[in-house]
C-alpha cells in the first residue's frame, strides 16, 4: 500500500513540469503524493501577468491550498530565489507550522535556495525519494548541498509537534 503525503509544492512556474517528475518519483518509490499547489493553465497565468487578479484574492488561495498539506516541498531550480510568490509561500507555511524542505532540482545550485528557506526550512536534501522521504517526515534535519554533502543551515527552523 503506498504512503500518502499530502505536500503542497512550492516551485517557479516555469518548473512546472518538475513537479511532474517529483510526483512520479516519489511514487515509484512507493509514495502517492497528493500535490495541493497551485498550477496555473497558460490563460490563468497571463491574466495574472497582466495584473487582473488581485494579490490578495491569490494569498487567499495559497493559504487555503497549504493548510490542507502536512509538508511544503520546495523545489530549488536555477531561477527559483528569485520568485516573489516561492518566499510568500515560505513565509506562510512557516506561519502555519508546516514542516519545509527544500530539494534541488538538476542543475539547482545552493546560490538558488530561496532567502525564506534559508530562514524557515527544516532541510534540504538532493533529488533522492529516501532523502526526501526522510526530510518531508522529520527523520532528518539535513541541509545538503546539491551533491548531497553537508552544508551549514543559515537559520535552523523550528522543531515542534502537537
Amino acid at each position: 500500500m503506498p504512503k500518502r503525503k499530502h505536500v503542497f509544492i512550492s516551485h517557479h512556474h516555469g518548473d512546472d513540469a518538475q513537479v511532474d517528475k517529483f510526483s512520479s518519483l516519489m511514487k515509484r518509490n512507493g509514495h502517492d503524493v497528493r500535490n495541493s499547489s497551485v498550477r496555473m493553465k497558460p490563460a490563468n497565468q497571463r491574466r495574472v501577468e497582466k495584473g487582473k487578479v488581485k494579490d490578495d484574492t491569490i494569498k487567499r488561495l495559497l493559504r487555503m491550498k497549504m493548510r490542507w498539506a502536512s509538508a511544503v516541498v520546495v523545489l530549488i531550480g536555477q531561477k527559483t530565489h528569485t520568485r516573489k510568490w516561492v518566499n510568500w509561500e515560505i513565509e506562510q507555511a512557516g506561519k502555519l507550522g508546516k514542516r519545509i524542505v527544500g530539494v534541488y532540482l538538476h542543475g539547482g545550485s545552493e546560490a538558488n535556495v530561496p532567502r525564506a528557506l534559508n530562514d524557515y526550512g527544516h532541510a534540504i536534501v538532493k533529488w533522492n525519494p529516501r532523502s526526501i522521504e526522510d526530510a518531508v517526515d522529520g527523520r532528518t534535519n539535513r541541509f545538503e548541498a546539491p551533491d548531497g554533502g553537508l552544508r551549514s543551515p543559515v537559520h535552523a527552523g523550528a522543531t515542534s509537534q502537537c
